[in-house]
């Protein structure tokens, strides 16, 4: 077995990829959607969740340039087209939604697919002792897992 750039068995890379690439498309579509609720809020709620889609967006636009930068490190090719990112996202695109609850269980519900994606890239990723892998999975969900109870107290 060759082993990769960073060190590891590259048939595991080149999974690790994959998966991460697949994160990295679903992370788009959420930031997309995070944005349409951004600009579309309307309502009561609108100065509460107008500011709070905004830093929920600043936050994944960060985590995307990380997913892409870690597959880069892998030696891999971020996926960099919308084209991609539909098609692969298990996120779907949510449009014209202007009432807060909606916005909100929407997000809530992309949440736990990230988190549900997050935790199988760590298990393989701890499997291959790909710590930098492991570490931006280990961050994410502790984010992750924070705002699912957040968004669920919110829902409740």
């Amino acid at each position: 077995m060759e082993n990769s750039t960073v060190g590891l068995d590259e048939t595991v890379v080149v999974e690790l990829s994959e998966k991460l690439n697949d994160l990295l498309a679903n992370y788009q579509v959420f930031y997309q959607n995070l944005r349409g609720f951004h600009w579309n809020i309307k309502g009561r709620d609108f100065f509460e969740l107008h500011a709070k889609f905004e830093e929920l967006y600043n936050e994944a636009a960060l985590t995307i340039d990380a997913i892409a930068e870690r597959v880069l490190t892998l030696d891999h090719i971020p996926v960099h087209s919308y084209s991609n990112y539909v098609s692969v996202s298990e996120i779907e695109e949510s449009t014209n939604i202007t009432k807060g609850s909606e916005c909100v269980a929407i997000i809530h519900a992309n949440v736990r697919i990230l988190l549900k994606k997050e935790k199988s890239i760590l298990k393989l990723a701890d499997t291959a002792s790909d710590h930098g892998t492991s570490d931006l999975m280990t961050q994410q969900i502790s984010v992750q897992e924070k705002l699912n109870w957040m968004l669920s107290s919110y829902l409740a």
